[in-house]
């Protein structure tokens, strides 16, 4: 494969340009053909173990308690504003960040751009099911969302599904409180509406909070507060249930032989509901790739978002 380049934002995350660098040359490791371009004050990353990685110089960084719109305005130098620069000129094909969500939409809507008719770009990602994975979108870029919004996020998370997931007729449901059609508020009636009028969409209807995981559905549709909330209770009630089984395996003798020997089948089980392995989450309806990871993103998690990059990228 030819070079590929992508632009990595190192002073976004909770763990520091460390765990960034880190997981920018696990990334380098894995995929030969990849250059990584690091965003980030020079002085701090010439530090770090960066090998022969490019690296420009951003000087400032967009803290999360920031005002999006007004820190896009003022660090016009920060390591995000930077980046997404970076990208729309044509040098690299995808830009990664732990950084602050609000800060990245707003920059990545302003510079990079939403493509045609595309209202408000999602922010996607996917869940473990019970057969494979559902994508969850919108989860945590747009709180306030029109009926047209959710209708865009279904047609772009199918599009997605179709090439990254190869998934030839993946189903949409609309997250509700009732699968009846009648069920939900005025927006939820109406974006039943239109995604059922929409014949280019596998639409099979709503769908209640216990059913996203159960493998009937591709796309699960919702808007960001929703979304957002679903996701991070996901993880939460994972990382619980995993502690709970932990101590109680550990209780008794008995129980500990069994824990041995069911040992592989928990730790699969463990992987699959680690955010870490999935990496990050696309912004969907972009003129080109961005990719949000987790805040508290470790080198395996930044590592494999710049893997989502490179993946997203062989289907442009």
């Amino acid at each position: 494969m030819e070079k590929l380049t992508i632009a990595i934002d190192t002073m976004g995350g909770d763990l520091g340009p460390s765990a960034v660098v880190e997981g920018a040359v696990m990334a380098k490791e894995a995929f030969p053909f990849l250059e990584p371009v690091l965003f980030g004050p020079e002085d701090i990353l010439r530090k770090e173990n960066i090998g022969e990685m490019k690296i420009i110089h951003s000087p400032t960084v967009i803290e999360p308690s920031e005002s999006p719109t007004h820190a896009f305005r003022r660090k016009k130098d920060s390591s995000i504003v930077m980046g997404l620069k970076y990208v729309k000129e044509g040098n690299a094909e995808g830009f990664v960040s732990a950084g602050s969500t609000g800060a990245l939409l707003t920059g990545a809507t302003v510079i990079i751009g939403r493509k045609s008719g595309i209202e408000r770009p999602a922010l996607s990602t996917l869940l473990p099911t019970k057969s494979g994975y559902v994508l969850l979108m919108d989860c945590g870029a747009n709180m306030d969302c029109k009926p047209s919004y959710l209708k865009q996020f279904a047609e772009l998370g199918t599009e997605y599904m179709k090439k990254c997931m190869k998934i030839n007729n993946p189903k949409v449901g609309l997250i509700n409180v009732g699968i009846e059609e009648e069920k939900g508020n005025s927006a939820a009636k109406e974006a039943y509406n239109l995604l059922k009028a929409e014949t280019a969409l596998n639409f099979v209807g709503n769908i209640e909070g216990r059913e996203i995981l159960s493998g009937d559905v591709d796309i699960a549709v919702c808007d960001g507060f929703v979304g957002n909330v679903l996701l991070k209770h996901t993880e939460g009630f994972a990382k619980t249930m995993m502690s709970m089984i932990k101590e109680e395996l550990l209780s008794s003798t008995i129980s500990k032989v069994g824990a041995l020997l069911a040992k592989g089948a928990f730790k699969n089980l463990k992987k699959r509901f680690d955010y870490r392995e999935i990496g990050g989450a696309p912004f969907l309806g972009l003129n080109q790739i961005v990719i949000k990871a987790h805040g508290s993103s470790d080198a395996l998690a930044i590592k494999n978002a710049i893997r989502q990059c490179v993946e997203f990228s062989k289907t442009k």
